[in-house]
């Protein structure tokens, strides 16, 4: 799924208007007419009172609209106009005199009123600002805004929270509403993924109102949202007459004394996402736990408690390197006289990135597409500081560029880049934040390489795949006791969910949905 700018949903929208024929009133009102089918199927004439806090732009028009539609199927609401400019929209006004029409009269809320008195029973609707917010709102609206966040009571955000810019970090934390839901019109905005913004957005989903789908399809993107119709395209299935050396050969290197479960893991990952064979690089204090623990790999040694070289005499499909390798003055010379003479896809984590942020002229040797896995420090390290998330991703953009790299910046939704784009992961869980989950995504990835996936199809994929499986674990495990281990086992799971059909809501289900609207 495309995430597209503010400016680009503009521009749909005026596509919208001039394929269809249709008024911009028009797009209103099947906005409004979503967003109420969307509440009544989850409410069903519940008795519960709703306020629509509405502002006097094209969102406000949406949430008078939608008051409206609430109103005339018997739903108690009371409307509130915040009145934070002297400008309206058209549309605005046109649905404000079809409400009147019906003799609901809302209250106009400006710097002197009073704060509507909330419980936390009730349900508030956010329509106050849009994705067209370029300032940061005034002091008054400010104080509105943080009444609604402290009546605890469950609140809607109409397209995103209100007082949240589309393209940067807001100046005043206090000024954004923190929603419960959102309704996010045809796609979903960047800032519900990122993590000084995405902490305002606590669920989401997308409503279709039919925008023109010729523009959505052609119009490109920076971002794209990865779920699983986006990674299947890229299975490759087995055949029936292939053997282990079709699927590759993932060789793992690193490892040093005390850190050998880093490679073990790496190992196994690799082995579970489907290579066929996997030899670990590893020094020698490390020969019998590879040998014990993963009986299905090849080891090769090299130094007693540290890696001293990188040369070997297989012909491996890829290198994983880095994991639990050391940066010791050996092991860093040894990693930099490898990539001097390596041409084989590389995936580096770890360790071989801190010996490449001390030694940046190092960059130059990595081969085109080379996937680089840091944790937020070590990714501090490549590229420097940065003052918010927006920063941070302008940074990684340029790094990916000017040394053709892949870079995946872990976290909640995970992100991949390449090329000046970005693939943001949907699966996944703050269970994940443990020990050797990074070691097990870099054999992840590695081991994808191995079989024939692009480095960028195996990026992608594997982050998925990677995520799921930690989603499929947390079942069983919750988020405490998950661990990396519990990851590779649910590799296989992971797979099959892939092809795995929606199971058949049941009625109970459905009320118990109806029931926890709250």
């Amino acid at each position: 799924m495309k995430i597209f700018s503010a400016e680009q949903i503009y521009k749909a929208d005026k596509a919208t208007l001039e394929k269809q024929d249709i008024s911009s009133e028009e797009l209103m009102e099947r906005a409004a007419t979503q967003m109420f089918n969307w509440m009544h199927v989850r409410m069903q004439g519940a008795p519960v009172k709703i306020h629509l806090f509405c502002g006097i732009g094209n969102n406000g028009g949406d949430g008078i609209a939608l008051a409206r539609h609430l109103f005339e199927h018997g739903y108690d609401i009371a409307v509130y106009v915040v009145k934070y400019s002297d400008k309206r929209s058209n549309d605005f006004l046109v649905n404000l005199e079809r409400l009147k029409d019906r003799k609901i009269w809302p209250v106009f809320l400006d710097d002197k009123s009073d704060l509507p008195n909330i419980s936390q029973d009730d349900i508030i609707v956010d329509a106050v600002f849009g994705i067209g917010l370029n300032r940061t709102p005034d002091d008054w609206v400010t104080k509105l805004i943080s009444h609604l966040n402290d009546s605890k009571a469950f609140i809607l955000a109409v397209d995103i929270p209100s007082g949240l810019f589309t393209n940067c970090v807001p100046e005043n934390l206090d000024s954004v509403i923190k929603a419960n839901y959102v309704l996010s019109f045809q796609v979903p905005k960047l800032v519900f993924f990122l993590p000084q913004t995405g902490v305002f957005v606590e669920q989401w989903e997308v409503l279709d109102i039919g925008l023109d789908s010729e523009f959505l399809m052609k119009e490109e993107t920076e971002y794209d949202l990865i779920a699983k119709s986006e990674v299947l395209q890229f299975y490759r299935p087995r055949t029936k007459y292939s053997h282990k050396g079709t699927y590759g050969h993932a060789l793992i290197v690193g490892g040093s004394y005390g850190k050998i479960g880093a490679v073990t893991l790496s190992s196994k990952a690799a082995l579970k996402s489907g290579s066929g064979l996997v030899t670990t690089y590893i020094p020698e204090c490390g020969y019998q736990i590879l040998q014990t623990s993963v009986p299905e790999i090849m080891v090769l040694t090299n130094g007693k408690t540290s890696l001293e070289t990188i040369d070997f005499d297989i012909k491996p499909t890829v290198v994983g390197i880095g994991m639990g390798m050391g940066i010791g003055e050996r092991t860093a010379k040894a990693l930099t006289e490898f990539l001097k003479v390596n041409k084989l896809p590389l995936v580096l984590d770890a360790d071989a990135l801190n010996i490449l942020s001390k030694n940046k002229e190092s960059l130059k040797y990595l081969p085109e597409e080379s996937i680089l896995t840091p944790h937020p420090k070590e990714l501090e390290r490549l590229i420097g500081k940065w003052k918010d998330d927006f920063d941070k991703l302008k940074k990684v953009k340029a790094f990916s560029k000017k040394y053709k790299t892949i870079i995946i910046i872990k976290g909640a939704h995970t992100i991949t880049f390449y090329q000046g784009k970005g693939y943001i992961n949907t699966t996944g869980n703050p269970g994940m934040a443990t020990a050797g989950s990074g070691d097990t995504l870099t054999g992840v990835i590695t081991g994808l390489i191995a079989q024939g996936y692009t480095n960028m199809q195996a990026a992608i994929f594997g982050v998925y795949l990677h995520g799921k499986s930690g989603d499929l674990a947390l079942e069983k495990t919750g988020y405490q006791s998950l661990v990396a281990s519990d990851i590779i086992n649910g590799l296989g799971q992971a797979f099959i969910d892939l092809f795995k059909v929606p199971e058949q809501v049941s009625e109970q289900q459905e009320e118990d949905k109806k029931e926890n609207v709250k």
